[in-house]
């Protein structure tokens, strides 16, 4: 049985005995692909450092996050254009819209998004999605954009099921997080109405943290609970989970 997390920041520990310790607890609970986003130009080196350190089971997607498009922004986006073509990237992400923090600036973050889904697109890489209060103004992006090449995830996907259909239309499976195990949070009532040829499994981590852990620091290796609640809600087994999860992750990144 291998789990795959498709979204954790594991990187920003850099302490290299913690951060051994963080990858074999990931071991231990059969965690044995991790899929790294960046979110500025300064944490392309601290992803790389961990690709470098544990290669073939940590992957690198590079990307500006919809809350580093500040002032200077366009500096920021063409350092990271700069280390796209590297081979081993997987993905462009995480990029997207978030007006949760500050609605000010919806148009910079409208242009840094199709900017790098251009990115995406030239190289025929999937796009990882940050959408945070913005479903409406990401979709009209994405349909706008939309072609044979445009395809990918939606990072922490905590839409109604309405939301969730209209993503898998428009091509992307949806990431599923600790969001899942907590009560009310709605993700119960949606996810068994949706195959599960079109989800994958992340933790977000250091944020997030899946219950029992809720309001910790997160870590990659919660992925077993969050693995563990989608079997429930699914009415299988885990193995069943990582099976189906970590096919469609390769199909998503090729690899």
């Amino acid at each position: 049985m291998i789990l795959t997390d498709t979204h954790t920041h594991l990187y920003y520990e850099t302490d290299a005995v913690r951060r051994a310790a963080l990858i074999q607890r990931c071991l231990d609970n059969s965690i044995g692909r991790l899929f790294l986003p960046n979110v500025d130009a300064a944490s392309v080196a601290l992803v790389y450092s961990l690709v470098n350190a544990f290669p073939g089971m940590c992957f690198p997607m590079l990307g500006l996050h919809p809350c580093s498009v500040k002032e200077g922004w366009e500096g920021e986006l063409a350092v990271i254009h700069t280390t796209i073509r590297q081979p081993n990237i997987v993905a462009i992400g995480e990029i997207g819209i978030d007006l949760y923090w500050d609605k000010t600036n919806l148009t910079e973050q409208i242009r840094a998004f199709k900017q790098q889904i251009a990115w995406a697109k030239s190289l025929k890489l999937p796009i990882v999605i940050h959408c945070r209060d913005a479903f409406n103004e990401v979709f009209e992006v994405l349909e706008q954009e939309q072609d044979e090449n445009l395809r990918g995830i939606f990072h922490c996907f905590t839409g109604n099921a309405e939301q969730a259909q209209r993503a898998i239309k428009l091509g992307f499976y949806l990431g599923i997080g600790g969001v899942v195990t907590y009560k009310n949070a709605g993700l119960d009532k949606i996810l068994p109405g949706i195959d599960l040829s079109h989800i994958v499994l992340e933790t977000d981590s250091p944020y997030l943290s899946p219950v029992p852990h809720r309001g910790k620091p997160n870590e990659s290796s919660y992925l077993i609970y969050i693995a563990q609640k989608v079997a429930e809600l699914y009415q299988t087994d885990i193995e069943t989970i990582a099976n189906i999860t970590t096919a469609n992750s390769k199909q998503i990144f090729g690899v």
